[in-house]
């Protein structure tokens, strides 16, 4: 859903803070060489984060966000409206289909199609987060609607109690109750019935067995949902503060302190719910939404100075088409994996490939290479949809 200007500080914040995720995602998902990628680059191999495992969260985040700005564009009879669910409808299914075709690249593979992904996680718990945010929204003064921030957080607590139950008490065949591991888990289980193997992410494996989870899986939908209502919630109490007089550094402290409980409770929770981003345990929706909430405040707060803004404009130039920047990385991605691609006069031609074998050039530690690789891949995506934003360009499904 497209933002509303109530402030304009507050959407270069949101786009900002979009790009930074859709840049750590380039940057994650981009390395010269996989062998030679920083830590706090690559996701926790299971329990636990890492910097690279709040990227997608952070997304999750924006999306409700601009839900709950683009709440008070709405009129009292829209949320029962055909039209309004018809749109919405329509973008969850262009977000789901884009997702298959992504993954389908570079061979359209459909006996192994990997049916989940990101762009399919992020339509589902856009969907879902909108009928939460929306269908009980009540007309303010003027018309316009309001979500309701205390029903929100209560389906919030329900989604987040929910999961955490059926994680701990639900018998999965052959494993028994309460197991969180990549094999035994529920959402693993779920994953591989319903998808079944062949159609999960080709590395979710577990040693000795194979392919056994998808980190964007059916079930953890439900817990991912969290991050998008925590994020309308931040953006509803963000405009009810401006409308207030209230959008001074001083006025975000409540929002502040809120995102730091969020981060202290998921992280208090490790040691019954451990935080887990491949099944997105609810210990884990707590921590990441928190963490984007605070990452909010700070750009709210540092972003104004003009110098700042400046610095900043390429992330708004990714927020601002983060969708767009996303998919060229993926097919920057599915080049770098095709089977045809192949070294020829000792230079790889694959973009990944050529970036590291040219960026070793100028940089002898691998891991450095490595990662001036990724910059430089997105600094080509940048560049690429940089002449879009300076038009006012910017597409959305």
């Amino acid at each position: 859903m497209g933002s509303t200007k109530v402030g304009s500080r507050r959407v270069i914040a949101l786009d900002v803070l979009r790009g930074l995720a859709v840049a750590g995602m380039i940057l994650v998902t981009s390395p010269g060489s996989w062998d030679h990628s920083y830590a706090p680059l690559k996701h926790a191999a299971w329990n636990g984060w890492t910097p690279a495992d709040l990227v997608f969260p952070t997304f999750l985040f924006c999306v409700g966000m601009a839900i709950g700005l683009s709440a008070p564009r709405l009129r009292a009879g829209d949320p029962t409206s055909a039209a309004l669910w018809i749109k919405i409808a329509r973008r969850t299914g262009l977000l789901i289909l884009l997702g298959l075709v992504l993954n389908a690249l570079p061979t359209f593979d459909l006996a192994h199609l990997r049916i989940p992904g990101i762009l399919q996680r992020i339509g589902l718990c856009y969907a879902l987060a909108s009928a939460i945010c929306l269908l009980p929204a009540k007309p303010a003064v003027d018309g316009t609607l309001r979500i309701d921030i205390g029903g929100v957080a209560l389906a919030a607590a329900a989604l987040l109690v929910g999961y955490w139950a059926l994680l701990a008490f639900t018998p999965v065949p052959g494993f028994g109750v309460g197991r969180l591991d990549s094999n035994g888990s529920l959402p693993a289980f779920v994953d591989r019935a319903v998808f079944t193997i062949p159609h999960l992410w080709p590395y979710g494996l577990t040693e000795g067995v194979g392919v056994t989870y998808d980190p964007e899986g059916l079930l953890s939908t439900f817990p991912a949902t969290v991050n998008v209502l925590v994020g309308a919630i931040a953006a509803a109490l963000l405009t009810r503060r401006a409308e207030r007089g209230g959008e001074t550094a001083g006025g975000l402290v409540p929002l502040l302190v809120l995102g730091a409980a969020l981060v202290v409770v998921g992280l208090a929770l490790d040691p019954v719910v451990p935080v887990n981003k491949r099944i997105w345990t609810s210990s884990f929706a707590l921590f990441s939404s928190g963490a984007s909430l605070v990452a909010l405040v700070v750009l709210q707060v540092v972003l104004k100075p003009r110098a700042i803004e400046i610095v900043a404009a390429p992330l708004k130039v990714l927020g601002g088409n983060a969708i767009l920047a996303f998919v060229v990385s993926q097919v920057l991605g599915a080049c770098a994996g095709l089977a045809l691609a192949h070294r020829a006069g000792g230079i790889d031609l694959t973009p990944q490939g050529f970036g590291y074998e040219t960026a070793q050039r100028l940089a002898t530690d691998p891991y450095l290479a490595s990662f001036l690789c990724a910059l430089a891949i997105l600094a080509l995506i940048t560049a690429a949809i940089a002449p879009l934003h300076r038009k006012g360009i910017h597409l959305r499904l």
